[in-house]
């Protein structure tokens, strides 16, 4: 059998990363081939890390996250109360395998969604399943799911996922339903998957917010069972970011 039909049997087996890699040593001149073992080694590692990049565009894209963020790009500074050694930690994900929760607070333009998003970036990087709701699309889902019957469907399908990213939460009231719905929500993965909450509240107004003293005490007693705590300060970094380009 010649190469161009190696090559093709490895599209036509979907081996993509293999065949890619394989046509770019048919173009090197033939004493610059790898010998027979070097060769199925390096196919063999073209073609997992093709699929490690597939699997990590597909968690991305399921993810709906609301920024492209990454951890890299993320600001430290003491004035915003963020540092690099606090998301070190964070970085390898082994808190999603403890089933720890991150709790994020800070005023408006503070950074709160923005890191949240970084670390379901990494998350999907890790090989883990995200999802992003802000809470307006969290209480749409919810009303939904309650109206056509589905809301078992919704909370089997929000307990398939690894990692669950809750954004602005405190914006708009809690209706009983949803208080109800996060309650069964955070139940479910309580001591087995791992949730991220932002929010523009101090972490001690969240349950205030909550409005139902009850519910309230369930709902918080499950965030804060093994949860890092993340207080964002300091100046609005869009104003920032706005004033930084009109002096340009």
């Amino acid at each position: 059998m010649n190469s161009q039909a190696t090559l093709q049997q490895l599209r036509d087996l979907r081996l993509d990363g293999m065949a890619r890699s394989y046509e770019s040593i048919l173009q090197l001149p033939t004493h610059k081939h790898p010998e027979g073992h070097v060769l199925l080694a390096q196919l063999t590692d073209a073609e997992r890390q093709n699929r490690k990049q597939y699997k990590t565009q597909l968690f991305l894209k399921l993810s709906k996250l609301r920024f492209s963020a990454s951890l890299e790009e993320l600001s430290y500074s003491k004035e915003r109360n963020l540092s690099k050694d606090q998301i070190a930690q964070m970085a390898d994900c082994s808190f999603i395998d403890r089933a720890e929760n991150i709790l994020i607070s800070g005023a408006t333009g503070a950074g709160k969604s923005f890191l949240a998003c970084a670390l379901g970036h990494q998350a999907c990087v890790m090989g883990y399943k995200v999802l992003y709701l802000n809470l307006n699309r969290f209480t749409e889902k919810i009303m939904v799911a309650k109206l056509d019957g589905s809301f078992v469907k919704l909370l089997n399908q929000l307990e398939r996922v690894k990692l669950l990213v809750l954004d602005d939460f405190g914006l708009a009231p809690l209706d009983q339903n949803t208080r109800l719905a996060l309650l069964q929500i955070l139940e479910d993965r309580y001591a087995k998957k791992s949730v991220i909450i932002a929010s523009q509240l101090p972490i001690s107004k969240w349950h205030e917010y909550i409005g139902e003293p009850t519910l309230a005490d369930a709902i918080m007693d499950r965030l804060f069972a093994n949860a890092h705590r993340f207080e964002l300060k300091g100046e609005s970094l869009r104003r920032k970011s706005t004033n930084n380009s009109s002096k340009k």
